[in-house]
């Protein structure tokens, strides 16, 4: 198998790098970090990055379409690295789940989440693996789409949520989905 493409969903801009939208970017960082991977190439309306990670070769990606339009990005780097859908990564913030929960799935439907809904438009395809950073919903009466364009409230737990998530990337790659599955759920 060629690439395994890896994608953390985001704003750019530093306005947006720490609100809770901005996890999968974040996760996305901390793997780039550990493996000495620069995102410092522009392609398909992304910032990538090439390299290996738990033996496998990988472009990790963070597209700069803003969330609603990630599939614009994403389609086109399929493409470009000669990934099937099914090799996809996608690491992306979710309101259904408890603030630090991480789950891992495979395919299934977009949720609500619009960088999803993007993906799956352009992609034609939602056979690929999501890395599910749970950011809970808010409390209240609070709409969600301001929720989301927040910082978390508190940074350090945040921290630690994103090195677990990278930590079960890691996992996913050299151990496959059943097995990390298992191990983390």
């Amino acid at each position: 198998m060629g690439y395994r493409l890896i994608v953390g969903l985001g704003n750019p801009g530093k306005k947006y790098q720490n609100h809770r939208h901005n996890v999968g970017f974040q996760v996305l960082d901390e793997l780039a970090k550990r493996e000495r991977i620069r995102l410092w190439r522009r392609s398909c309306q992304a910032q990538v990055g090439k390299g290996d990670l738990a033996g496998h070769a990988v472009v990790l990606a963070k597209p700069q379409t803003f969330m609603n339009r990630s599939g614009d990005a994403v389609a086109p780097l399929l493409k470009r690295y000669g990934c099937p859908p099914e090799s996809l990564i996608v690491i992306h913030d979710d309101l259904d789940l408890s603030e630090g929960c991480i789950k891992l799935k495979q395919g299934g439907g977009h949720g609500g989440h619009n960088g999803l809904r993007s993906i799956i438009e352009k992609c034609g395809s939602a056979d690929f693996i999501r890395v599910r950073v749970g950011i809970g919903r808010p409390e209240g009466d609070e709409d969600p789409a301001d929720y989301v364009l927040r910082n978390f409230s508190r940074r350090t737990d945040a921290q630690a949520w994103i090195e677990a998530a990278a930590d079960m990337v890691e996992s996913l790659l050299q151990d496959g989905l059943s097995e990390t599955m298992n191990r983390y759920h």
